[in-house]
């Protein structure tokens, strides 16, 4: 076998310090990428402006694949990209594409992706994301800040007036219970049969 010159292994250590800079950005345009996806399975309810979609899930699996400052810039560049007028967000009938969104019905759960993504990220960077139980943690506290977000935005803030929170809750968090519990309950089986495919157990975390 020959031997690596240290000139040669600098140059390696150095492509490689280069390039995780740029495997690093190429994660968060993905994950921004899988958001706008989520939003294309949307199902309208005939109850609410807010819709069914997948997006808190990928919301909660970037912050924790990412971390918490990548994941959340990764949520940022989502709605900068949606506020500059591109239809990333959601399809629907009466709310418009653009920054009048982050206006509407809507526009807390969106502007609670980036804080979302940052919660699941600190805790996944301490370990939650390495076993199930924990994992379903992270993700129900980041949906938290999701639920917390969108209710309080939609019950005193959504244009053209706030519901209040009696029916912000009957309309932005009730019907969504059951699916986005399974959301989280799936979000959370992936990051620790990731750590598990790349050949790193909980004990080695």
């Amino acid at each position: 076998m020959i031997a690596m010159t240290g000139d040669a292994a600098a140059g390696t250590g150095q492509s490689r310090s280069a390039s995780l800079p740029l495997a690093r950005v190429a994660l968060g345009l993905g994950f921004a990428l899988l958001t706008w996806a989520g939003a294309r399975v949307s199902v309208p309810l005939p109850f609410t402006p807010v819709p069914f979609t997948l997006q808190p899930m990928v919301v909660l699996l970037g912050g924790a694949a990412l971390g918490s400052r990548l994941g959340m810039s990764a949520q940022i560049l989502y709605l900068l990209v949606g506020i500059a007028g591109l239809p990333v967000f959601a399809a629907s009938p009466v709310l418009p594409q653009g920054a009048l969104r982050l206006l509407g019905p809507t526009g807390g759960f969106l502007w609670s992706y980036p804080v979302a993504a940052f919660v699941a990220g600190v805790l996944a960077e301490r370990g939650l994301d390495r076993r199930y139980i924990t994992s379903v943690v992270a993700m129900a506290c980041g949906l938290a800040v999701i639920f917390a977000g969108g209710v309080t935005w939609l019950a005193l803030f959504a244009r053209p007036a706030g519901v209040g929170f009696d029916a912000a809750l009957r309309t932005g968090f009730y019907p969504f219970i059951p699916a986005d519990i399974f959301k989280v309950f799936v979000a959370a089986a992936i990051m620790p049969t990731l750590w598990r495919m790349i050949g790193r157990s909980p004990s080695s975390a």
